[in-house]
């Protein structure tokens, strides 16, 4: 079992710590797969929650085959959004298991599905008409486009989205044409801006009594992503363009050459820009009139920057990292992910750790960057195999084992 606690937070006696988590006691039903959901539903079983992973017999999230890499039988892709969850099987193509889901939810806070518009509906499993069985729930629904407007019943992939919500027409640069973040963004903050909306609900649950729909759409999710970007456009009117590794807004902010390798520079304000032109024995850029204001290096984006780089490209980049640390000019190598995780500041906020599973062995995993001090994450739960969990869940609900046994031969469950 591993617990991560938070460095520079006064720590108190472990006897005090409440080791279930910050949602010790709620209990989610989550019927998504592949990313957006499951990543949601990890962060909420991560902080405590009881989080029950609903698939068809058999197990349907499509990334437990996506690998190569795989390991034991499940794939990385599986392995990243999954732990902390019990696993059940039910075939909801079947009125006896929706019935046994209906079941499930009575007492449940919280479920969340990412079917396809109109799916749930159609089962009888809309918001409407599980609020008659349980007022108290809560009912997370991620889908490309949203429950309403011209694309509703569009499905949506991330890559989808990201060509659509405009991320692709701002990344990479006039040379490349446009490019995709490396990870599915517009998924993983659908995932995160579902557990803002779920834990919003839960906290106003509290005063109302009553539980509410939350409507996630990918497209919205990365439409907000464009933060600044969009706002500039808001404001000027003007298409923004791609500036591949530099910035908008910001010279000199952007990828160097230096003797050997690459290296960021990211100059936040003149003060900065004035040390970092001491270090480059070149004081006097720092007032001249072309470069000694944002704006002005802004204006003069091209120039500047071509004459820094002659002067970055005669020093290796430690050399140049050590030295502008010290100046107080923000900078950073390029890590590689083998890089990343041999970093001994990764390795302290254990950002990687370990955790045991009954057929892979031990699983090296991405830590949480979430660190409560009193109720610390704890990873609880490998990844489940596919129904792993069904006899105990269904055990625990009230059911009999022959009619458990019955519903295993009738591929229910």
């Amino acid at each position: 079992m591993i617990t991560s606690t938070s460095e520079g937070v006064e720590e108190t006696d472990f006897s005090e710590k409440d080791k279930s988590g910050a949602l010790k006691g709620i209990k989610i039903v989550d019927l998504t797969r592949v990313l957006a959901g499951p990543f949601c539903t990890m962060i909420l079983g991560d902080l405590g929650a009881d989080v029950i992973k609903i698939e068809a017999p058999g197990g349907s999230d499509e990334t437990r085959g996506w690998g190569p890499p795989d390991v034991g039988g499940e794939s990385a892709y599986y392995l990243c959004t999954n732990r902390n969850k019990r696993a059940l099987t039910l075939n909801l193509k079947k009125s006896e298991a929706r019935d046994v889901l209906r079941h499930l939810l009575k007492d449940a806070d919280v479920v969340i599905n990412n079917f396809r518009t109109g799916t749930m509906e159609k089962w009888g499993l809309g918001y409407e008409a599980l609020a008659e069985i349980n007022p108290r729930l809560i009912y997370a629904s991620i889908s490309g486009f949203g429950q309403t407007g011209p694309y509703k019943d569009v499905p949506g992939y991330d890559y989808i989205v990201q060509a659509m919500g405009g991320m692709m027409s701002i990344t990479g640069s006039e040379e490349t044409g446009p490019m995709k973040v490396g990870v599915a963004i517009a998924d993983v903050a659908t995932g995160l801006y579902a557990t803002i909306g779920i834990l919003a609900a839960l906290h106003e649950r509290k005063q109302s009594g009553r539980g509410q729909m939350i409507d996630l759409a990918l497209f919205d999710a990365q439409i907000s992503l464009l933060v600044n970007v969009a706002s500039n456009y808001l404001v000027s009117g003007n298409t923004p363009k791609r500036y591949g590794n530099a910035h908008p807004n910001i010279v000199p902010y952007q990828l160097f050459s230096a003797a050997d390798i690459d290296m960021v520079v990211a100059v936040g304000n003149d003060g900065q820009f004035r040390k970092l032109c001491a270090l480059l024995g070149k004081e006097e850029w720092g007032h001249d009139v072309r470069f000694a204001t944002n704006s002005s290096r802004l204006a003069h984006r091209e120039e500047l920057c071509g004459l820094l780089q002659v002067e970055l490209s005669k020093r290796p980049a430690a050399e140049w990292l050590a030295l502008l640390t010290d100046a107080g000019v923000p900078n950073a190598p390029v890590y590689d992910l083998k890089q990343l995780f041999d970093d001994p500041h990764v390795q302290a906020r254990e950002m990687k750790v370990e955790m045991d599973h009954p057929t892979v062995g031990s699983i090296p995993m991405v830590g949480t960057p979430l660190k409560l001090s009193r109720t610390p994450v704890q990873i609880r739960q490998h990844p489940p195999m596919a129904g792993e969990h069904t006899r105990d869940i269904l055990l625990e609900h009230g059911f009999g084992q022959e009619q458990i046994e019955q519903w295993i031969h009738d591929c229910i469950i």
